[in-house]
């Protein structure tokens, strides 16, 4: 599925720094937690747009949608109980172009975000990111001891760019299942 339109490298300059507004609300059955936008997600508006990225067909083929958005249709997770946010908001052409004091500070605005709309669980898209931003080096991918605020689960799952060659699309696919079976059995909330 292509976007509406492609960035130019001209576009593609111009969303260094930029900002994607947050998919949020109150009571969520997931928040899905990105690094932070890459240039192209930036230059477009939306998450995880850029053609290479893994998150929309693997959000899919794990069930957490009915079939493939797009991420123009980013709005249309809120009707199914998901959203999603970043921990830092400023755009880069690579995660790795982030310190670590603002990966840290990105996580403690995620608390804040977490405490204010509640959501049932978390997903953050990165492992090295949240391991400097929750300040856990030795944190494994999957579900983790710690809950975000101290109120929220928290699963930790490969990065779904298409630069991340540590994880393919089969991997993140099947812990997105993984999660969606704890998602799916929590009658608590």
């Amino acid at each position: 599925m292509q976007t509406p339109f492609k960035p130019t490298k001209e576009q593609l300059r111009a969303a260094r720094g930029k900002s994607v507004p947050d998919v949020v609300a109150r009571g969520l059955r997931v928040l899905f937690i990105g690094i932070n936008p890459g240039l192209y997600t930036a230059a477009v508006g939306h998450h995880f747009a850029h053609p290479g990225n893994r998150f929309w067909p693997a959000l899919f083929e794990s069930g957490f949608t009915p079939r493939r958005f797009s991420p123009f249709e980013e709005e249309e997770l809120l009707a199914l109980g998901y959203g999603i946010v970043n921990i830092v908001g400023r755009a880069t052409s690579r995660a790795d172009e982030l310190s670590a004091a603002e990966l840290v500070e990105g996580g403690s605005a995620l608390e804040e975000k977490i405490r204010i709309y509640g959501p049932r669980h978390s997903a953050v898209l990165g492992l090295g990111a949240y391991r400097s931003a929750f300040r856990r080096p030795k944190a494994a991918p999957g579900l983790q001891p710690e809950m975000i605020a101290g109120i929220c689960p928290v699963w930790v799952l490969p990065n779904p760019s298409g630069l991340n060659a540590s994880y393919g699309k089969n991997a993140l696919v099947q812990m997105l299942r993984e999660m969606k079976k704890t998602v799916d059995g929590d009658v608590t909330h």
